[in-house]
């Protein structure tokens, strides 16, 4: 359907930070599916769970039990901090409606709206489309499902003046927007979401779909700010290009669903949730929230010293450059044709997103072809 414009490149083959396309052409992979392929393309370990749960098991319904999901489950929750219970799914949006629902159900009758910030981006689905702080995605849908207020980004004032605890459930945001032009939360802002949410008996859901599983230099976005939220979703990352995604909440805010209250036919199927358990594997083994600091420091200093880049923003190796004058949607069409994926995220600002186990010379080489592409 007539969702996405002509491609502008056909990719049929990659391994680790590197693409290839239908005409031979290779590229260094700036973007990783969005913040998907974090262990890059074709990782071996991923590769060959797959091919094993694919010879073994590959899906029987949620009426039945399977060994893999509980164990992807434990490790999700002990990587976020623990006494946690985790819901599967097949995306971010899907993590999201979970977090959505569950906050209704928990809060009671009554007490169903949902606050989000302007800038966010939390899905496509009605009820995610309507989470996204994004007016104009909303017009077209009209009438949207009611329930969900929007503030304006970082502003406490304007959070507290939206909580009447009469009517919202929860507060649900990013700790980097992403979508919004990679602009991350500071600790001040988020403790004091915290504190209002414990102040008027609201649950504060983090979306952790892009900022999740090492990407900013952490195993969660939310651990950079001192905050311990109630619910955390995610997706991207988890299965490196398998769809799966998650949502976890405090088991007191789970306990809320019951049976038959929420449910999907391929969440925690036995394929999806192998490619995600050698996902946690390796990234684990290789400490990529360490090794995506350590890049990502790399990364935006080169970046900063660019002639033409005005401001670089982010966490770890979710980078957002600003351009002083360049029209960001020409630039990454020009770096696109240097050999370069990256994409706009807004007019003057390009975002950045390699793989969690990028190599120094990698990002050398791509800040030199921006170089090139700026200078140009």
């Amino acid at each position: 359907m007539n969702t996405y414009p002509v491609p502008p490149v056909t990719f049929v083959r990659g391994a680790g930070s590197r693409l290839w396309d239908d005409n031979g052409n290779e590229y260094l992979d700036f973007l990783s599916g969005i913040a998907v392929t974090s262990l890059g393309h074709a990782h071996p370990a991923v590769a060959e769970a797959v091919c094993e749960q694919a010879r073994t098991l590959l899906h029987v319904s949620n009426l039945y039990g399977t060994t893999v999901g509980p164990e992807v489950a434990a490790t999700l929750d002990r990587l976020i901090g623990g006494g946690g219970r985790v819901f599967f799914c097949n995306s971010g949006a899907e993590a999201n409606e979970c977090a959505i629902k569950l906050a209704r159900r928990w809060a009671g009758p009554g007490r169903y709206a949902v606050v989000s910030a302007y800038g966010s981006f939390h899905g496509r689905t009605l009820a995610t489309l309507h989470a996204t702080g994004q007016p104009e995605k909303h017009e077209a849908f009209q009438p949207l499902p009611e329930g969900f207020r929007h503030v304006a980004w970082a502003d406490l004032d304007a959070l507290e003046a939206s909580l009447d605890a009469s009517v919202v459930a929860a507060v649900l945001l990013e700790p980097v927007q992403g979508e919004g032009g990679v602009n991350p939360a500071t600790p001040e802002y988020l403790q004091g979401v915290r504190r209002l949410c414990d102040e008027r008996g609201v649950l504060l859901m983090v979306d952790e779909v892009q900022t999740g599983l090492g990407r900013t230099g952490k195993w969660f976005g939310f651990q950079h700010f001192g905050v311990e939220p109630d619910v955390v979703t995610m997706a991207k990352a988890l299965g490196n290009g398998v769809p799966i995604g998650a949502c976890w909440a405090r088991a007191e805010v789970a306990d809320a669903f019951r049976p038959g209250d929420h449910a999907t036919t391929f969440g925690g199927q036995p394929l999806a949730t192998a490619a995600a358990r050698a996902v946690l594997q390796v990234m684990e083994d290789e400490d990529v929230p360490a090794r995506a600091a350590a890049a990502g420091a790399r990364l935006a200093s080169a970046l900063a010293a660019l002639a033409g880049v005005k401001e670089v923003r982010g966490l770890g190796l979710l980078v957002g450059a600003e351009l002083e004058s360049a029209d960001a949607r020409e630039v990454a069409a020009a770096a696109l044709a240097a050999g370069l994926v990256v994409n706009p995220v807004s007019e003057r600002a390009l975002r950045l997103a390699p793989s969690l186990l990028v190599a120094d010379d990698e990002v050398d080489a791509a800040v030199a072809i921006l170089a090139k592409v700026l200078g140009a």
